[in-house]
């Protein structure tokens, strides 16, 4: 199959070395030469270190490079099956570029888009042939992430759909196929466990090392969430947070933090900028959590919650089916278990409960319970 990349940035160069190493022909386009050559250069650091874990050998080094060529015109795109951008997130930008290529490919060349969060059926509208264009969402670091979000249109083909979905499963990833809905799977489904977060540390119950402990430790999460919008950067987790929002209409559900808005706009923006909820300048010593247990369960059982309800809201809608939102989260997001599976550990009884006393307490909307569990409920229901 030939292949092409748009953009040489982080994603575009990971999905090209996903691509190259499944045994495709990629052409990796970028109007910048300067992002090629780092593409390649990152390409070689890459593979090199891979020898020095044992994961690979030189010959295999040498063939997925072989695979792959670097092109600074479009049109040097044409002759592929496939072809998925990964460019800023602008909507008009994608268009524009996407209507570009159309006149170059041929008529059965699927154009895929990796857009975090923007509708595909706007994307698709710029085509000729809608019914070709699809979202191929892949997870950042590419070459390591196993989840790779699969979002049709409502142009999209079936035929599309298809051989999307075999193609990226072939390429040995794990696909969730999702409906065509702000932040899909992943970036909807993941809002409270920074937002109710947020909120606990707003209400003065918790500072941001005990909050992280408590999901660390009771929850088994790999990072708190204070450490992981560090990580991933308060400016593009609150933009995200922010264009879901918006999206769904402004439900509360998915409200920013002020807190995280004035983090972002005084440039503490985490580890990138040494300075975020922690500071990470040579020397400093990160404060130390509050190790009260009953707390803990307190802080944990509450975002834990939030998160059930809103994968279960999304399998009501059906965004997508149970195992596809599970898999989502555990292979996307490295969730210690998928959300539904842990909805039937705890109870579906125990989750509307939980939701009720926060609903009871607040009053807001932010904490209606998903209709779904309600029935659930009543009928002694799992979802596995």
């Amino acid at each position: 199959m030939n292949v092409g990349i748009i953009g040489g940035g982080t994603m575009g160069s990971g999905i090209a070395q996903v691509a190259a190493t499944a045994g495709c022909q990629v052409k990796l386009y970028d109007t910048n030469q300067v992002a090629l050559d780092k593409a390649k250069a990152a390409l070689e650091k890459i593979l090199s270190r891979l020898i020095e874990k044992g994961r690979i050998d030189t010959v295999e080094k040498e063939r997925i490079q072989s695979n792959i060529s670097y092109v600074d015109s479009l049109k040097a795109l044409s002759d592929s099956n496939l072809t998925i951008e990964a460019i800023i997130e602008n909507l008009e930008i994608k268009k524009k570029v996407f209507s570009e290529l159309e006149s170059y490919v041929a008529n059965d060349c699927i154009i895929a888009s990796n857009t975090s969060s923007l509708s595909i059926a706007s994307i698709a509208a710029s085509l000729e042939k809608p019914e070709r264009c699809i979202g191929i969402h892949f997870f950042n670091p590419a070459p390591l992430m196993k989840l790779v979000e699969v979002i049709p249109a409502i142009q999209t083909s079936k035929e599309v759909l298809e051989t999307s979905v075999q193609t990226i499963s072939e390429w040995k990833k794990v696909v969730a196929v999702a409906k065509d809905t702000p932040g899909f799977i992943v970036n909807r489904v993941a809002r409270p466990f920074y937002g109710e977060s947020l909120r606990i540390y707003e209400e003065g119950i918790a500072d941001f090392a005990t909050i992280d402990w408590s999901l660390k430790t009771l929850g088994g999460f790999r990072m708190g969430p204070f450490e992981l919008m560090d990580f991933i950067g308060n400016d593009v987790n609150y933009t995200v947070t922010e264009t879901v929002f918006t999206a769904f209409y402004f439900d509360p559900r998915y409200k920013p933090a002020f807190t995280q808005k004035r983090f972002a706009e005084a440039g503490y923006l985490g580890r990138k900028s040494g300075k975020g909820y922690y500071d990470y300048a040579e020397g400093a010593t990160k404060p130390n959590p509050i190790e009260d247990k009953a707390l803990g369960q307190h802080i944990f059982d509450r975002v834990l919650v939030m998160l059930i309800n809103e994968a279960a809201d999304a399998f009501f809608l059906n965004i997508a089916s149970a195992e596809d939102i599970d898999n989502a989260m555990t292979k996307g997001v490295n969730y210690p278990k998928g959300l539904l599976a842990w909805a039937d550990e705890k109870g579906i009884d125990w989750c509307v409960s939980k939701l009720d006393e926060l609903y009871e307490e607040y009053h807001e909307d932010r904490y209606r319970c998903s209709p779904l569990l309600r029935k659930m409920n009543r009928g002694n229901k799992a979802f596995f």
